[in-house]
């Protein structure tokens, strides 16, 4: 009776350490991305379907945050992400000492300025309450951004990652405030004015075509990529990702479902 039972302890073990695997799903070769919710998660979902009849199992999974994407593929806990910039991607490598890589650019959302006491910047009083994001990139975005509306005044406009000390001119002496990028249109009620990225005024209800006061044009070197380690360049599974993340039919549905708030960068 005892050979049945380690047969049968060895049959288990197999069947877990099969259901662990990594490689494949129930549909495929699986392919595991972090992205943050919109408009990321849903171009991936749009392109789910195709990707399974093509052999891969594509799993999604959503941040609300910018660095846990980032930490998890830098540690190979998931594959690769869809969220971020070039700017910022060069800064969390700069700052976490890893080599992560752009694969393909995808898309640009123009970065917006938004109020919900003013209905334009001109409004935007002495002394106002401005947040912006705490992160390098987007920071110095969001400041870029002011200065080209004739907000503030930036001493090198052109240098992607000015901060605060940058500022010459603040005729207005508005109060900069700088907090993470999820949370800026939770505070938006509270404040005079936020800079936050599209994809979450997207995901907060704000249209950024209307509801901006000022905006970023279509020629934003801001592209967002897809990002993985550098040994993922090669992988087939990413390939065939990559190939449908700049099909036609994405280029169709960015355009449908998102208007100018997001704009295909291929």
């Amino acid at each position: 009776m005892a050979r049945p039972a380690r047969f049968a302890t060895a049959l288990l073990l197999l069947s877990v350490l099969a259901g662990c695997g990594g490689s494949s799903g129930g549909d495929g070769e699986r392919l595991t991305v972090a992205a943050t919710a919109v408009p990321h998660a849903d171009i991936l979902e749009f392109v789910k379907p195709t990707l399974a009849e093509d052999g891969v199992d594509l799993q999604i999974r959503v941040f609300n945050d910018y660095v846990q994407p980032n930490d998890q593929v830098a540690q190979g806990q998931i594959d690769v992400n869809y969220f971020q910039t070039e700017p910022y991607l060069d800064a969390y490598n700069r700052d976490r000492g890893t080599d992560l890589t752009t694969l393909v650019g995808v898309h640009i959302e123009p970065f917006g300025a938004y109020s919900r006491r003013y209905d334009s910047l001109d409004a935007v009083p002495e002394g106002a309450d401005v947040v912006i994001p705490n992160d390098p990139s987007n920071n110095s975005r969001a400041l870029i951004l002011l200065h080209n509306s004739g907000v503030i005044t930036l001493a090198d406009p052109g240098n992607a990652m000015s901060t605060l000390r940058d500022i010459t001119a603040n005729p207005r002496n508005l109060r900069f405030r700088e907090l993470d990028s999820a949370m800026l249109p939770r505070v938006l009620d509270q404040v005079d004015l936020a800079l936050i990225n599209t994809n979450y005024a997207l995901d907060a209800g704000l249209n950024p075509a209307e509801d901006a006061l000022a905006i970023e044009d279509k020629d934003s070197p801001y592209v967002n990529f897809l990002v993985g380690r550098p040994d993922k360049r090669d992988d087939p599974r990413v390939q065939k990702l990559i190939d449908a993340l700049t099909s036609d039919a994405v280029r169709g549905f960015i355009q449908e479902r998102y208007d100018d708030a997001v704009i295909p960068a291929f």
